[in-house]
């Protein structure tokens, strides 16, 4: 079946987590600042979401369902973008199984759209399970800054890692120490580690890194600092003067 002219998608992922549903829930419905960006819901089927999207399915805390048509909210090569969440009991309540499933219609460069919709899946479930693990229900001070044009390039992961000082050679669940902003140095865990995505988790930290050459788009870094008294803006100005400085 096509919308428009175009053809549909659909990215589902199954996975546990050590977490219940309520946590679960908060964490895709009101805590979304803690591992991928703010948003807010209004709380009920029929209610309004980010972006202009329409909520068609909210049953705390089993499902979330969003969707979106707007062509003034979904980008040009998009006519159609749904988002399910299905939220199961396991093991008492103590643990939750989570199904989430992506799908829509894109209406051009079906096969590139698509893998880096599936690439960028995979590192924000990773880091949506990180979160209930190690930090739900923090507040957080969240920011995101892109590179220069000059982190348009495949390269640009490898460059940034070798910045940071990352060995060539660690692989996800190493500890290790990171070089950031103002000389500071940052004792991390290496939670996530590929030829397009890297992510960095402190005591109090995520650190999420994209690769996004591939994609024609520059590089990026999101951090999500759950610090008491975090400032988000003195955050995005250090990071971004540091992106700056690996790509002059």
């Amino acid at each position: 079946m096509s919308e428009s002219g175009g053809k549909e998608f659909e990215i589902s992922r199954l996975f546990e987590v050590g977490a219940g549903p309520e946590q679960v829930w908060d964490a895709v419905t009101s805590g979304t600042g803690g591992w991928l960006w703010p948003m807010k819901y209004e709380p009920k089927q029929g209610g309004a979401g980010p972006y202009n999207t329409v909520l068609t399915v909210w049953d705390p805390p089993r499902r979330l369902g969003v969707r979106s048509r707007d062509p003034a909210a979904l980008p040009p090569f998009q006519t159609l973008n749904q988002l399910d969440y299905r939220i199961e009991p396991r093991n008492g309540g103590s643990r939750a199984r989570v199904r989430y499933v992506h799908s829509g219609v894109f209406t051009d460069n079906w096969d590139e759209l698509y893998e880096g919709v599936a690439k960028h899946t995979d590192f924000y479930m990773h880091t949506l399970r990180q979160y209930v693990t190690y930090f739900v229900g923090r507040p957080v001070a969240f920011t995101t800054v892109n590179g220069p044009v000059g982190s348009v390039t495949r390269e640009a992961l490898t460059v940034v890692a070798r910045a940071l000082c990352l060995p060539d050679d660690a692989t996800e669940g190493a500890r290790v120490r990171a070089q950031g902003p103002f000389g500071r140095t940052l004792d991390v865990v290496l939670d996530y580690r590929n030829a397009y995505f890297i992510g960095l988790r402190t005591d109090d930290a995520f650190y999420r890194i994209f690769g996004r050459g591939p994609w024609g788009a520059p590089l990026g870094i999101s951090i999500h600092d759950f610090t008491p008294g975090a400032d988000a803006r003195r955050n995005q100005n250090a990071w971004s003067d540091w992106l700056a400085s690996v790509f002059p």
